[in-house]
């Protein structure tokens, strides 16, 4: 990448940059580290939102700021598979999806944030104090 002479702008994703080597990062490679957190409020709306559209579900037809605040330290995957899975529970038992199936499943479901609470509050530490990434 350091050799390429063509205007080129490439994007990697990582979900933990330290296990990578450090000659793949260095400036002139990799120029910029951003750290994504987890979603917050709006995002995970617009996350619900998105994944409830892409099944053919109206979103008005969900109490979208309870499935917010039941989906605090979620993934964007995370919410997703809530979604999924109310599908296949609402086809299950011949009904339709609904804001109660979706709060179910959330509840039913231990994010990674709690699953690796640990690894993920050491990542976020770092990132945060360490200043050699852009917070995105």
């Amino acid at each position: 990448m350091a050799e390429n002479d063509k205007q080129v702008f490439i994007v990697a994703t990582a979900n933990d940059v330290t296990a990578l080597p450090p000659e793949l990062i260095c400036k002139g490679r990799l120029d910029e580290i951003f750290f994504i957190d987890l979603p917050g409020p709006a995002v995970r709306s617009d996350i619900f939102s998105i994944h409830l559209s892409k099944r053919e579900l109206d979103p008005a037809r969900f109490d979208l700021e309870a499935m917010v605040a039941a989906s605090e330290g979620f993934t964007g995957a995370e919410i997703e598979q809530a979604i999924v899975a109310t599908r296949y529970a609402a086809s299950a038992n011949d009904t339709t999806a609904t804001t109660e199936l979706v709060l179910n499943e959330l509840a039913n479901t231990k994010p990674l944030l709690v699953v690796r609470a640990e690894d993920i509050n050491r990542l976020r530490l770092r990132q945060r104090a360490d200043g050699r990434t852009v917070m995105a």
